[in-house]
């Protein structure tokens, strides 16, 4: 008998443990277009934060930002979810945004 009120207890946990991380990724899904350039710092931050190159990738993600209201979620490809981040482009053709 204790044993299984036990038993139950931890599964009650587990429930409520589950339950609990599901609410909070419902309420902090990323979001990557519609900012204001308040919003571009730590959106950009993000994007650039396992780059070895901090500062340049800091400085056209947020040119980018500001033009296009727009950061890819990630820290690394997803451009297509941001057309106008993925399409603008440097004199050589290459790709303005990181």
């Amino acid at each position: 008998m204790r044993r299984s009120a036990l038993q139950i207890f931890c599964l009650f946990l587990v429930f409520i443990d589950s339950f609990t991380i599901y609410a909070f990724a419902a309420r902090h899904h990323h979001r990557h277009s519609g900012f204001s350039q308040a919003e571009c710092p730590r959106a950009c931050s993000y994007r650039c934060s396992e780059t070895a190159y901090h500062k340049p990738c800091m400085l056209y993600c947020q040119k980018c930002c500001f033009k296009c209201k727009c950061v890819p979620p990630g820290t690394y490809g997803n451009k297509q979810l941001c057309p106008c981040y993925a399409n603008w482009k440097t004199k050589r053709g290459g790709p303005k945004c990181p």
